[in-house]
């Protein structure tokens, strides 16, 4: 059977698409090209805010509420245990990926590929792992008024925050996450949010990957 999309697939599926074009941009990108780069680095960045923030939101209000219900308690270790290991993993790549806007060098290109690649398989193994174990334990509950109010304090950030997130959510979402997106947000708010609020990632960080595809 198949498991419903929420908007946590949407985020992993935004967060698996940034490091496939990360993958990508390096394997092409030619020694010495310090502003590519750069530019690589500046879009890493943005991808490794987003997830830290959402893991880091997971850890302070999804799991206390699973733990008050009693659900999938024996995960919730095993999950923020996982969330340490794919912070340092992505630490690590930040690191390599200065390093290679610094030099441009060949032995520092060769590092940020297989950070990347190191950091994409802890980052993918937690993600699945997530999706497949605790996922569905708390899709029966998502109609009940705790988790609720757990989704109200998920979404109580910033208006730029808001506007940033939405705008890198949308940036080549698939078609049956922007459906969902679309049953769940009404339009006219996804436009307001990912162009208008959301303009410094359009400015800064889109066309980054638009070189990469």
């Amino acid at each position: 059977m198949t498991a419903p999309i929420t908007m946590n697939s949407v985020i992993h599926g935004a967060v698996r698409r940034d490091l496939d074009r990360l993958a990508h941009a390096l394997e092409v990108l030619r020694e010495g090209d310090t502003t590519r780069a750069r530019d690589l680095a500046r879009a890493y960045a943005n991808l490794r805010r987003e997830l830290r923030h959402h893991h880091e939101s997971e850890d302070a209000l999804v799991f206390p509420w699973m733990a008050g219900q009693g659900l999938a308690t024996d995960l919730l270790p095993v999950m923020e245990a996982e969330h340490a290991a794919m912070s340092a993993a992505l630490d690590e790549t930040d690191a390599a990926l200065q390093a290679l806007a610094a030099s441009g060098s060949a032995a520092d290109l060769a590092a940020a590929r297989a950070s990347v690649a190191r950091t994409r398989s802890v980052v993918d193994t937690h993600l699945d792992h997530e999706e497949n174990d605790v996922v569905p334990a708390i899709v029966p509950h998502m109609e009940s008024p705790g988790w609720k109010g757990v989704e109200k304090q998920l979404r109580a950030q910033p208006a730029a925050d808001t506007g940033r997130f939405f705008a890198w959510i949308t940036d080549g979402m698939t078609p049956e996450h922007r459906a969902y997106l679309r049953s769940t947000v009404p339009a006219p708010v996804v436009f307001v949010l990912g162009r208008v609020l959301g303009r410094g990632y359009r400015r800064e960080v889109a066309p980054v990957w638009g070189r990469a595809t």
